[in-house]
């Protein structure tokens, strides 16, 4: 069903509950209210039906029947490798890499022909007064049919993992029978504002109704209104960076050094030995010069990373967050192809994997319990992982992979200590992250949730057997984006 077919059911429609509230997006283990539970099994093309005549002969409306809930196939994804900021891409906007990443998908799988996806879901963070319509632009300057509906979502680091999950809501729901989501983001080319003062002297020059009025607002300019704004990695209402904020989060989960080096040298040993048995020859696309991510260091120990210098949580004792231990400025794109399982019998193709539960979160970061560490800035999975898993009648030692998004080493480990204080079980640090993550990719804010999807995704089937992923990002603004997928 193409977009123009669609019933105009929401997925708040189809339980009462928004997407965020529901986690499950299939039937199965889950014990909390999900779309499957309620639709009473009837088929989603059913619900623009007409109401019927009652049989006394009086017109009486009827509620139209809840649609079904399918399974959302997670078909594959496409990245170009990520890069340093002012390094390769320096000059590539996030429409350059998107379309890069976009048509990189398009050839892999087929997806020239017209109406092969129904929709394209992508954002970006940094984003340019020219990036208003950064998705539908895309899909104009790429090999995907220029008929294909297309819109943006942002929301901070969880922007790539959110439009794969507004993708997956309108498959499941019967809307469409395909998408593409993800996002991009560059550091590099990160727009500058006009300084605020100066913005206002030019609107008032604007508003004059005489030559004589705009010189004399004109007339207020100062060299100093002439500094741009430059974009800070800070949190608007508290003035800290997320170093900073997760620094505090560290000291107040007793994060330590040496164990933060150590997650850190195993993303780089990990995604070394993946490139190296060529388990991203189908996930990633060469872009400007590149064939493998930029951040790399195949020799990283933690040895080495010990021998750097504190940047973050300088103000108090013992900092320990380097970066070497941090995520580094990184521009990037990346896609995943999302489908109903018809759709992919008909051309095909193999599922590696099911979107099968998602869940948000957020915390009072402001004024919460910061200094305890259960509000701190990247702290939401804590909350979203637990609501997530008792939805689904789920522990973690039912998941054969975790994915946790590595803005910050200390992140990912305050992380795992609140989900064991909260009641789960311990991760096994052998299936966390098993072919590296953000902090030897590095991440470029809206394209990390797409790549852990392709990623998670593939790993669950190059393991042969029936399985689940587990997927948990953190986001600037005191928020988290989770789901779950599976093999079967």
């Amino acid at each position: 069903m193409s977009p123009s077919d669609s019933s105009g059911t929401s997925p708040s429609d189809s339980s009462g509950t928004s997407p965020s509230e529901s986690s499950g997006m299939s039937s199965g283990k889950s014990s909390g209210a999900s779309p499957a539970q309620s639709s009473g099994g009837s088929s989603a093309r059913r619900s623009g039906a007409t109401p019927a005549k009652s049989s006394g002969g009086s017109s009486s409306k009827r509620s139209a029947p809840a649609p079904a809930v399918r399974r959302v196939a997670v078909i594959g994804g496409t990245r170009i490798p990520f890069a340093r900021s002012d390094g390769p891409y320096a000059t590539a906007s996030n429409q350059d890499m998107l379309t890069a990443a976009l048509d990189g998908l398009v050839e892999r799988y087929g997806l020239g022909d017209p109406g092969a996806v129904g929709e394209f879901v992508a954002g970006a963070v940094l984003k340019h007064s020219r990036d208003f319509n950064l998705a539908r632009e895309t899909v104009l300057g790429s090999e995907l049919d220029a008929r294909t509906p297309a819109y943006d979502i942002q929301q901070a680091c969880g922007t790539g993992l959110q439009a794969v999950i507004a993708a997956a809501n309108k498959i499941a729901l019967g809307q469409t029978e395909a998408a593409i989501a993800g996002g991009a983001d560059t550091a590099s080319d990160a727009p500058l504002g006009v300084n605020d003062r100066l913005r206002r002297i030019l609107l008032e020059a604007r508003r004059a109704k005489s030559l004589g009025g705009r010189v004399k607002a004109l007339s207020q300019v100062r060299p100093s209104h002439l500094v741009p704004d430059i974009p800070r990695n800070a949190e608007p209402r508290t003035k800290l960076s997320m170093g900073e904020h997760a620094a505090v989060t560290a000291r107040a989960w007793g994060v330590t050094r040496e164990a933060q080096d150590e997650l850190a040298a195993a993303s780089h040993r990990r995604l070394a030995a993946a490139y190296e048995r060529g388990f991203f020859e189908d996930l990633v696309v060469p872009f400007r010069g590149l064939d493998r991510d930029q951040n790399l260091r195949p020799g990283s120990t933690p040895e080495k990373l010990a021998a750097l210098k504190p940047v973050f949580g300088l103000d108090g004792e013992h900092p320990t967050m380097t970066a070497g231990n941090s995520t580094p400025l990184t521009d990037g794109a990346a896609l995943v192809l999302l489908a109903s399982e018809e759709w992919a019998e008909r051309r095909g193709l193999e599922p590696l994997a099911y979107l099968t539960a998602h869940e948000t979160a957020a915390v009072d970061f402001v004024h919460g319990d910061v200094a305890g560490g259960e509000d701190g800035l990247l702290m939401a999975p804590a909350y979203a992982v637990p609501r997530m898993l008792e939805r689904a009648g789920l522990g973690l030692d039912d998941f054969e992979f975790v994915e946790v998004h590595e803005a910050f080493a200390s992140q990912v480990l305050a992380t795992l200590a609140a989900w064991e204080k909260r009641g789960l079980a311990p991760v096994d640090r052998a299936r966390l992250n098993v072919n590296g993550s953000s902090l030897a990719t590095g991440h470029p804010f809206a394209a990390t949730g797409a790549r852990i999807v392709a990623t998670l995704a593939k790993s669950l089937a190059e393991s042969g057997g029936p399985g689940r992923g587990l997927i948990s990002v953190c986001a600037a603004g005191g928020q988290g984006v989770t789901a779950i997928l599976e093999r079967r």
